[in-house]
């Protein structure tokens, strides 16, 4: 059955692909993007591949202007993608850093849900909430632990809206990447050396790099998006299927065997 999705933060990565892919089964698919260049050089690539089922509007999550424009378009699936990554060791990092990740990451897409989840109850409307969390989500990594901890949050919500709104035949899931390359990482670990100081910070630059390259400049860190991006389609685009969904498969076990050995982690 052909669906009517809201995409946020499709103005690039994840967003943009699962906006076209949609698209092109057929799906009447509201690709929202954060700026207007985006907009632009987005309707100009779904102008060329001709894909009618696509529409292409402007929607910043902190602009209460676009948020309630936003909020008037007829949809079912919500897919919360939108986010900002902001790297740096937590013991270190600029405070107001991490309270803006979690305006962008959290609070934003909350709003939004809340509001269109209200909508659907009050409509009678069968619907869904797609959250897109992370790896990041289950475990926090050294020097990205600001946006892991906004996708905790997430990951928190997600797990408690699904039982609040399945009565009304709401349902919600997450889905959490692992590490793709889609530059999103990357921009985030580059993010760090914007404040990162050696002559004030004990954390050092050259020592935050070369953690950075042990967690994402490796091929198990630059993976195809590809294929997170096929899958996306097929969970979003889905009537039923996993509340959590973690791609690719081998994180799902290190996730497991991970959250594991945390409980056992001592101390001597």
């Amino acid at each position: 059955m052909l669906k009517t999705i809201l995409i946020t933060g499709a103005g690039s990565g994840f967003g943009e692909g699962v906006a076209l892919g949609l698209g092109e089964i057929g799906h009447n698919v509201i690709a929202a993007a954060q700026s207007w260049p985006q907009v632009t050089q987005l309707r100009e690539k779904v102008a060329r591949l001709g894909l009618n089922t696509v529409r292409v509007e402007k929607l910043d999550l902190l602009d209460t202007y676009d948020v309630a424009h936003a909020l008037g378009w007829d949809f079912e699936v919500l897919v919360n993608n939108a986010g900002i990554g902001e790297g740096g060791p937590i013991a270190e990092i600029p405070l107001h850093l991490v309270r803006h990740n979690f305006e962008v990451n959290v609070f934003a897409p909350l709003q939004l849900t809340q509001q269109a989840v209200k909508r659907w109850v009050y409509a009678g409307k069968r619907a869904k909430v797609v959250f897109v969390s992370s790896v990041g989500g289950l475990f926090s990594p050294p020097g990205f632990s600001a946006y892991a901890a906004t996708k905790h949050a997430i990951e928190a919500m997600a797990e408690a809206m699904q039982q609040e709104v399945q009565p009304f035949g709401i349902q919600v899931q997450t889905i959490n990447p692992g590490a793709f390359l889609t530059g999103f990482n990357e921009a985030m670990a580059e993010n760090a050396f914007r404040w990162l100081d050696d002559d004030v910070n004990f954390t050092k630059s050259d020592a935050l790099r070369e953690m950075y390259k042990g967690l994402i400049g490796n091929p198990e860190g630059r993976l195809d998006p590809s294929e997170m991006i096929a899958r996306m389609v097929e969970i979003v685009s889905a009537d039923g299927g996993k509340f959590r969904n973690v791609v690719p498969q081998f994180m799902e076990e290190r996730l497991r065997k991970h959250q594991a050995k945390m409980w056992d982690l001592r101390f001597e």
